[in-house]
């Protein structure tokens, strides 16, 4: 399975595991940490970073507004890629 091409999109808002990885590395939280604030196991965390399909909808969009509360905003795909940075 190629991660780069596992989208899960939500509320117009398609996020990418990749996406999900670098958004985690770039404020220094852990697998561990992202589960505790979404309140889930590090499996699931990881299993999102996987890109697997196990993961619903609801709990990839929890990771990622864990991950915005957290200063990170993330970059629609644009012609140029998706990616994230980190919020004004």
């Amino acid at each position: 399975m190629d991660i780069q091409k596992c989208p899960i999109q939500d509320n117009n808002k398609v996020t990418t595991s990749n996406q999900l990885r670098a958004a985690r590395a770039l404020v220094g939280l852990s697998q561990d940490e992202v589960a505790s604030k979404i309140g889930s196991s590090t499996k699931t965390v990881r299993r999102a970073e996987a890109g697997e399909d196990s993961v619903s909808p609801k709990t990839f969009q929890a990771i990622r507004q864990a991950l915005e509360d957290a200063s990170v905003k993330f970059i629609e795909e644009n012609g140029g890629g998706a990616g994230v940075r980190l919020a004004k």
